[in-house]
C-alpha cells in the first residue's frame, strides 16, 4: 500500500496537469480516473482509445473495471503473453537483419567493394585466358627443322664416360663438405639420415639443395663466394645437378664427346664460385685430359678410315 505521502504527492502532480487521482477501499487498494479539469470523471468506454488493454486482451475487461474500485488483483490470462511465432521468426531472418544493420550506420559505409577474384578451376592455368599466337614458320623452315639430326661425335666409351662422371661427381661433394665445415655452416639433423661424417654421407642432390637453402635463407655472406656471385650461386648449382644423374643412373643413354665435357665444365664452375683452387685444379686436369683423350680417338678413327 502507497504511505500517505507517496499519495499526496501523486494528487499534487496530477492536480498540476489538470488531472485528478481518487483513492477508495478499505484496504488500500485504488483507482484511478481520468478526467478534463472541471469536468465530471469520464468513464471508460469499449471502443475508446483509452479503453484497450495490453495486446490479445478483451477491451470490455477494462471497461467494466475502470471506474470502479479494484478489490483483487487482476489476474492475467495466459493469453496475454502468447506470441506470435511466425512473427518472432520473421524478425530473427539473416535479410532483416543485414538491413538493419546497413540502416544503422550509414555513415560507415565503406566505399565501393573490391570484386574478388573467382577461384580458378584447377585444370585451368594462364594459357586458357587472354593469349596469343605466334605466326607459323613457312614450310620450308619446318622441312629443314625435321631433318635428321647431324651426329655429334662419341668417342668414349660407356666405361670411360662413367668413370669420368664418378670423380667429377665426388670432388663436388668434397667441394661442399669442405665448404660447410669451413665457414662452420649449420647442416640440419634429418630423422632418417646419417649424421654427416663424411662427403659420401650425402649425395650431390643433397649438397646442392642444401647449399641452395643456405643461400635464400642468406647464411651464406656473398663474401666468401667469388666475386660476391650469390646471385650466380643458385644457377651455377642447377647446371651441375645432372652430374649426380649421369654418375648413378647405368641406365642412361650414351653421351656425346660435348656434353660429357660440358658436365666437367659445370663442376668446374661450382669450384670457382665457392673458391676452392685445389678442387678447381683437379676438374681442370680431368677436362684436359679427357679432351684430349677425345681428340686421341678422334686422330684414331680419321687414320683407320
Amino acid at each position: 500500500m502507497p504511505s500517505p505521502d507517496r499519495i499526496q504527492g501523486l494528487q499534487g502532480f496530477s492536480a498540476s496537469y489538470g488531472r485528478g487521482i481518487a483513492v477508495s477501499g478499505s484496504q488500500g487498494a485504488y483507482s484511478t480516473t481520468y478526467a478534463e479539469a472541471g469536468t465530471s470523471p469520464t468513464e471508460y468506454s469499449p471502443g475508446s482509445p483509452s479503453s484497450f488493454g495490453p495486446i490479445g486482451t478483451d477491451p470490455g475487461v477494462y471497461a467494466k473495471h475502470g471506474h470502479q474500485d479494484w478489490k483483487e488483483p487482476l489476474q492475467a490470462s495466459p493469453d496475454m503473453y502468447l506470441v506470435d511465432q511466425g512473427l518472432l521468426n520473421a524478425m530473427s531472418s539473416p535479410d532483416l537483419l543485414n538491413d538493419v544493420s546497413c540502416q544503422r550506420d550509414p555513415g560507415k559505409s565503406k566505399g565501393p567493394s573490391k570484386p574478388h577474384a573467382q577461384r580458378r578451376p584447377s585444370n585451368r592455368d594462364e594459357f586458357d585466358g587472354p593469349h596469343q599466337l605466334l605466326d607459323r614458320p613457312t614450310p620450308d623452315t619446318i622441312a629443314a627443322q625435321e631433318r635428321d639430326l647431324p651426329h655429334l661425335p662419341t668417342n668414349l666409351f660407356v666405361q670411360e664416360q662413367d668413370d669420368v662422371l664418378a670423380q667429377v661427381n665426388d670432388r663436388l661433394s668434397q667441394c661442399a663438405f669442405d665448404f660447410i665445415a669451413k665457414y662452420q655452416f649449420p647442416i640440419p639433423l634429418e630423422s632418417d639420415k646419417r649424421p654427416v661424417r663424411i662427403p659420401a654421407d650425402r649425395e650431390w642432390t643433397e649438397w646442392v639443395y642444401l647449399l641452395k637453402r643456405l643461400a635464400t635463407k642468406r647464411r651464406i655472406p656473398a663474401r666468401v663466394l667469388y666475386n660476391g656471385q650469390i646471385k650466380q650461386f643458385v644457377t651455377v648449382l642447377e647446371n651441375s645437378l645432372e652430374m649426380r644423374h649421369a654418375a648413378k643412373h647405368q641406365s642412361r643413354p650414351l653421351k656425346d664427346d660435348r656434353n660429357v665435357l660440358q658436365l666437367i665444365s659445370a663442376g668446374i664452375q661450382v669450384t670457382k664460385i665457392l673458391k676452392d683452387a685445389h678442387a678447381m685444379q683437379y676438374l681442370d686436369r680431368l677436362y684436359v685430359n679427357t679432351e684430349m683423350k677425345i681428340q686421341s680417338r678422334i686422330n684414331q678413327n680419321t687414320f683407320s678410315s
